[in-house]
């Protein structure tokens, strides 16, 4: 009987240490740590290479062969990348739902972009109701090696989205994208 709770306390630990390991790079995030282990890789010229390695050498792509950039699944399933916009970076999720890049107002306001509450003219229907938003252009949007230019987006009111949303008005420009098996598979 006193046998017992040991073996129950053994069984969490290696539970919690299981956890650790699968889920490392949102264990990062959750305690602050920035430099976490990154889920996406980037194929360039037939070479498989980490996102910062494609960003760093980005003449080593046949001009015939398009950039591609796969992305792992995170432990919900959903597609976390962190493009840069206009030259600064932000998180968002990738959502093929969504017609338009949407922005929060916080990434919105690290981005330059400066509105007032007559800006925000335009009736969406979200999940969470019908909530406005302001009408932006981005000049253009880097994920890995993947470049795009002149981005129609949305900037939502405070409070209104949790993370930047990555939709259609960027994945569409792509020359396709598909997913497969907890990973997506963007064609720049």
């Amino acid at each position: 009987m006193s046998q017992r709770p040991i073996i129950w306390a053994t069984g969490i630990a290696v539970g919690a240490s299981l956890c650790a390991l699968i889920y490392g790079s949102k264990l990062a995030s959750i305690v602050g740590l920035k430099d976490g282990p990154s889920a996406a890789s980037v194929t360039v010229g037939g070479r498989s290479a980490s996102a910062g390695a494609a960003q760093a050498q980005p003449a080593a792509a046949r001009p015939s062969e398009p950039p591609t950039l796969t992305v792992a699944a995170d432990y919900r399933g959903h597609y976390v990348v962190h493009p840069s916009i206009d030259n600064f970076r932000i998180q968002m999720l990738v959502d093929t739902g969504a017609s338009l890049v949407a922005l929060t107002a916080k990434d919105a306001r690290a981005l330059g972009i400066q509105l007032s509450s007559a800006d925000y003219k335009m009736a969406l229907n979200t999940a969470n109701g019908t909530v406005r938003g302001a009408r932006v252009n981005l000049r253009e949007v880097r994920l890995g090696s993947i470049l795009v230019r002149n981005v129609e987006a949305v900037v939502l009111p405070e409070g209104a989205l949790s993370m930047s949303l990555l939709g259609t008005s960027f994945l569409g420009k792509l020359r396709g994208y598909e997913v497969q098996t907890g990973r997506m598979v963007l064609r720049g």
